[in-house]
């Protein structure tokens, strides 16, 4: 146990489960998920102050310092633009990745560019998204903020509001009875949500460790059918951009969870029966271990685009040289992205393309006449690298 005081532990309550019997379920599966189940019984935290260790809190202050040193460092030159996109993106494939969810970063770049794609391409893009959302509203971290960020991320259909159904993590879909962990009845969802609110929009507390119990207690919540995890760190990084941490980047804060998720869910378990000083310091040395593999990352970019600026021959003020300062942050690229982004003709387009292709900035890979697709290969392989070094691959 790592806390010096004490914080509320989450109980439980019995509900009655009637199991749906239908196709594809066994009358002994249907025997072993009858009577009651026992559901958490989240505690309200609105008012609560966490008294946690020295290890804790010491990790927590220098975590925090790691982020602002890292945060200034890279919002300044030429490359802050296309860096800031880059950081998010990756943030949005590794928070994905803890989900299970995977894809090469030729796949990811090929479904934001909104080319069909793998399918997991496509959800981590549709996350992207929701990250994206999370920065625009880090200002308001209200319920319906949060919503919001659902909508993005699973898309309007699919979200109306907090969720009106029981779920469970782990066990069988039958029902909830061998569950992990079963988070609140629906009935209990919007009240938790409401208590939740009031504690991240508190100005008294110190901000990393305030950010890592609202991560806790919104995974223990669980308000959504689905996309729990990523809606909950997406809200992590709204949290940390509006207190003022972080404001010029997305630190990949879900990189560094990758390195050991079994520590990581172990502490939303430790934090579930009191101790929430365990997520603190996973939360800390996450972000000490993304931001050395972001370090990484920046310095590799930076040497692709001093490579690449001695390679092109391109007038200064051309259209190439307005993409190849794009690429670190969409490493594909076809003619209708070229014509959209930046304002030109079809005929300019394809004429910088070609440019950057013979200069061996990008390759076109599709071998068709039309609907042609390029990629920046340098950009993918230390994107890949990356996510080599989080364990993502």
């Amino acid at each position: 146990m790592v806390d010096s005081g004490e914080w509320p532990a989450v109980g439980f309550e019995e509900h009655r489960w009637v199991p749906a019997r239908g196709y594809g379920t066994s009358r002994s599966a249907v025997r072993r998920h009858q009577g009651p189940y026992r559901a958490a019984a989240v505690p309200e935290i609105a008012g609560l102050k966490p008294a946690l260790s020295t290890e804790a809190d010491l990790a927590a202050e220098d975590a925090l310092q790691q982020l602002a040193r890292f945060d200034a460092e890279s919002g300044t030159g030429p490359g802050f633009g296309p860096l800031a996109a880059v950081l998010l993106r990756t943030e949005s494939a590794s928070s994905s990745q803890i989900e299970h969810l995977t894809a090469g970063a030729r796949q990811i770049a090929i479904a934001d560019l909104g080319e069909p794609a793998a399918h997991n391409a496509e959800l981590i893009a549709a996350n992207t998204k929701a990250m994206e959302a999370a920065v625009r509203l880090s200002g308001s971290l209200s319920g319906e903020a949060i919503i919001s960020m659902q909508r993005v991320l699973l898309g309007p259909a699919a979200v109306s509001g907090w969720r009106t159904e029981q779920v469970w993590i782990g066990g069988y879909a039958t029902g909830p009875h061998h569950a992990h962990f079963v988070p609140p009845h629906p009935e209990k969802v919007p009240a938790a949500m409401a208590d939740l609110e009031k504690f991240m929009q508190r100005d008294d507390l110190p901000v990393l460790q305030q950010a890592a119990i609202s991560h806790a207690q919104f995974e223990t919540i669980h308000p959504f059918p689905d996309g729990n995890g990523r809606t909950g760190r997406a809200l992590l990084q709204a949290q940390l951009r509006a207190q003022g941490i972080i404001q010029s980047v997305t630190v990949p804060v879900s990189a560094g969870l990758l390195t050991d998720t079994d520590r990581y869910f172990g502490a939303l378990d430790a934090y579930r029966l009191g101790r929430p000083g365990e997520i603190v310091i996973v939360l800390s040395d996450a972000i000490f271990a993304a931001v050395a593999n972001a370090r990484l990352l920046r310095d590799g970019l930076q040497k692709i685009m001093t490579d690449w600026q001695l390679r092109l021959t391109a007038r200064s003020d051309s259209v190439a040289w307005r993409i190849l300062k794009q690429l670190p942050a969409q490493p594909v690229v076809n003619s209708e992205y070229v014509r959209g982004t930046f304002q030109v003709s079809g005929v300019a387009a394809q004429r910088a393309l070609r440019q950057l292709g013979e200069a061996g900035v990008l390759r076109e890979f599709t071998g068709r006449k039309r609907s042609r697709l390029w990629v920046a290969d340098e950009v993918i392989r230390e994107l890949d690298a990356f996510a080599e070094r989080t364990g993502r691959r």
